[in-house]
């Protein structure tokens, strides 16, 4: 019986992110909006970071990425979510379902990885400067990233079959309560038996969440001993300026994330989650490469670089 539940299914129907008529058309524009500087943005840094020379360094390789995760990561929701302000037909495939549940889980864990490889990286620079070059060398740099890769996508892919395979659904044309296909909101519509996938998602969400976290708790200990040992008036301050836009990005993703999903099911709302689930799939991605350029005189500069050689050129 749970095996012709799974087979009947031949699409979902996403509830949105609204119901209300009159907010269709001003939420497109908003998000349309957000969404465009998103790309804009991140992709305008992913170029200057690739362009300037200055800026080939190991801190600024996982930047790159970075706004690469970031590009894809909203893309994979927020396109979406846009043509359904615009649509009234909010269907969508169960391989598309499927495809987007993998990219956004995909691309997710990655960041949390590379999140924890950025400070892993700060403390070498910080309290390692002198042997920096050799302990985050091009070798090592291209392990890091891989691991975040293969890490983030190996939860995404585990999520995505355990939903599509295990999870019971007894509509046709089943209804989902979220504007994505988010594995919790799919869990919830699920009307069999959701353990396993809870078990699941808590085991491995969990683990990429609290290790990558507790690196970086683990890498800040010690750049905080490090920087309290320098006698310089200067030396702490200039150490803490480096590391301000990463504990920034930090602390909006992770936290997000932590409440989004490491939570008991019986604190779940459709409503609240929809809200959370903008916050890091659409604001944070546009917040952060603002978050990194304001605070950063090296891509300050090299954009006034770039910019007076614009300026020239016309």
């Amino acid at each position: 019986m749970g095996l012709q539940n799974r087979t009947a299914v031949t699409e979902f129907l996403l509830a949105g992110l609204t119901e209300i008529p009159k907010l269709k058309l001003p939420l497109f524009v908003l998000f349309f909006t957000i969404y465009t500087m998103t790309v804009f943005q991140n992709s305008a840094l992913i170029i200057l970071i690739s362009c300037d020379k200055q800026l080939y360094t190991p801190m600024y390789s996982f930047l790159r990425q970075l706004s690469f995760i970031d590009i894809c990561y909203s893309s994979s929701v927020t396109i979406r979510m846009l043509m359904d302000f615009v649509s009234d037909e909010r269907s969508i495939s169960v391989a598309g379902c499927a495809l987007q549940m993998l990219t956004y889980a995909g691309f997710g864990g990655s960041e949390c990885l590379l999140l924890a490889a950025m400070s892993y990286d700060r403390y070498v620079a910080i309290c390692h400067p002198l042997t920096y070059i050799y302990i985050i060398n091009r070798q090592i740099l291209m392990i890091l990233l891989l691991l975040s890769y293969v890490g983030g996508f190996l939860n995404g892919l585990i999520q995505t079959c355990f939903s599509f395979l295990y999870l019971d659904f007894c509509e046709q044309r089943q209804y989902v309560q979220h504007f994505y296909c988010d594995v919790i909101a799919l869990i919830e519509t699920s009307c069999g038996d959701t353990r396993l996938n809870e078990i699941i998602l808590f085991s491995f969400v969990g683990f990429i969440e609290l290790s990558s976290l507790f690196v970086i708790l683990v890498s800040y200990l010690c750049i905080i001993g490090s920087v309290l040992r320098i006698r310089s008036s200067n030396g702490p301050k200039k150490a803490f300026s480096t590391c301000a836009s990463h504990l920034t990005v930090v602390t909006l993703f992770y936290g997000t994330i932590i409440f989004m999903y490491l939570r008991p099911s019986s604190a779940y709302s459709p409503e609240q989650d929809k809200v959370i689930a903008v916050f890091y799939t659409v604001i944070i991605p546009f917040l952060n490469p603002l978050i990194y350029s304001l605070r950063n005189r090296d891509v300050k500069a090299s954009v006034k670089k770039f910019g007076v050689y614009f300026i020239q050129k016309m």
